[in-house]
């Protein structure tokens, strides 16, 4: 398969047959066109164009569409849509995808919405999965899964499955239930195959089945998945009823988001925004890590200013403070990077002290390999030994403190209940501009007697 491409004549192209309405031609074109190239082709359309496609296109594709549609670009085509043309639309989603959208709907018409759902079943589905927060595995899951009961034999057991599939777009797992819909465990395909028909399927059901509670954080969700490798897991209830089912492709959203969420604070961007979001959204969210780095950078000014003296004395000393303030920001955001990425994976192990010697270590023997081959630099460069040693030493002290702040700040935060992807920005590195800096001028001080 030919990987689709978007250009700027295919999108000319399309407006032009929007424009001129030449509606067989348009569907002709897209027929064969994946949802998510038909989704990234509307997004790049005005509003009106976007809607005159979503209205001409079948919907079945274009249901599964708007699912994929940037969130503002869904929003103003929803709105230019009338109660019953986004019911239908909502009628052919999985109820977790049509739950999203509707919530993402003014409350004004969202029971309107509802009422117009042909498949009462559907709608009643939608409504439950609305109750759970959105940050819970019950805002996650989706109803449609295929579950039998213990006490079915395998020929009714079949029956049954062949009835529930027709509403599951892909069959994972088939669990087994209790008559109180209590889940037990899952069946087997093979199991299910090479057994007489006759047979219960409480005789043949796999007890052992990972599951996770609705108000499970998707974070937490996302772990387990990863860790088991599992396409799909089972949501229960407090009494351990099975209400739902997680899907790996939710998962990945859920680990795309808290991706671009990190990756977004370790920049210094304290708040959820994409590149089209307004000059406005744009600025509240980075101003205040600038700020931060304004207060650090004034901070490191006035330290500088109280070694006036030694500095006029010992002018290189001057030429060195970005070397100095560059390898405690670098030194610090490592240190903490690897911190964050453990915790985000459940991959640290030991105690935190152990973790801490282990960091310092690291950064001992790091520091003095680079302060050694600074210390050949600067005397060769400059002659004067002493001030060549203070320069180097104080290297090492700055790279030993940068890396025992760059681990010790995560997992505090981590055990505060903050996100300790916060110390992998802007925060870690313009603290350890500051009390390198410090460190510096201070050991210079001592070493060269001033």
């Amino acid at each position: 398969m030919t990987p689709f491409k978007l250009t700027d004549e295919l999108i000319a192209q399309i407006e032009e047959l929007i424009e001129n309405q030449r509606d067989s031609k348009l569907t002709s074109l897209l027929e064969e066109v994946h949802y998510a190239d038909v989704a990234e082709i509307i997004n790049e359309l005005s509003k009106e164009d976007a809607t005159y496609l979503i209205k001409l296109l079948d919907t079945d594709k274009t249901s599964d569409v708007l699912t994929e549609l940037d969130e503002d670009v869904r929003e103003a085509i929803l709105r230019n849509l009338s109660s019953k043309e986004i019911a239908d639309e909502l009628g052919e989603l999985d109820t977790d995808d049509a739950a999203d959208i509707i919530a993402e709907l003014p409350q004004e018409i969202v029971q309107e919405v509802i009422s117009e759902i042909e498949d009462r079943e559907h709608a009643k589905d939608i409504v439950d999965l609305l109750r759970y927060d959105e940050n819970s595995a019950g805002g996650l899951m989706a109803k449609e899964l295929v579950k039998v009961r213990e006490n079915w034999d395998v020929l009714k057991c079949v029956k049954e499955m062949r009835a529930q599939a027709e509403n599951v777009t892909r069959v994972h797992s088939i669990y087994v239930v209790d008559d109180e819909d209590k889940l037990k465990g899952r069946l087997s395909l093979k199991d299910l195959l090479t057994t007489s028909t006759r047979t219960q399927i409480s005789d043949v059901y796999i007890p052992k089945v990972d599951s996770v509670n609705v108000n499970e954080k998707p974070e937490e969700v996302a772990k387990i998945m990863s860790k088991y490798d599992l396409e799909a897991i089972p949501v229960v209830d407090e009494i351990g009823r099975l209400v739902g089912r997680i899907t790996i492709d939710d998962i990945v959203d859920v680990i795309r988001e808290e991706a671009d969420k990190d990756y977004q604070m370790a920049a210094g961007i304290s708040q959820d925004v994409e590149a089209d979001d307004s000059i406005w959204v744009l600025t509240r969210a980075r101003l205040p890590w600038l700020f931060l780095g304004l207060i650090g950078g004034v901070s490191a000014a006035a330290i500088m200013g109280g070694f006036e003296e030694l500095i006029s004395k010992h002018a290189v000393l001057f030429f060195f403070t970005p070397l100095i303030a560059a390898m405690a920001g670098n030194v610090g955001v490592q240190s903490s990077a690897i911190i964050v990425q453990g915790l985000a994976n459940d991959d640290l192990k030991g105690s935190v002290s152990n973790r801490l010697i282990k960091e310092m270590l690291l950064a001992l023997l790091n520091g003095f390999i680079l302060a050694v081959i600074l210390l050949m630099f600067t005397w060769s460069w400059k002659g004067e030994f002493l001030t060549s040693l203070a320069i180097s030493i104080s290297l090492v002290t700055v790279i030993l403190v940068a890396g025992f702040i760059g681990t010790f700040t995560p997992l505090f935060l981590h055990k505060r209940g903050i996100d300790p992807a916060i110390a992998t920005g802007p925060f870690i590195t313009t603290s350890n501009d500051i009390f390198g800096i410090l460190i510096y001028f201070w050991i210079a001080k001592v070493i060269l007697g001033i």
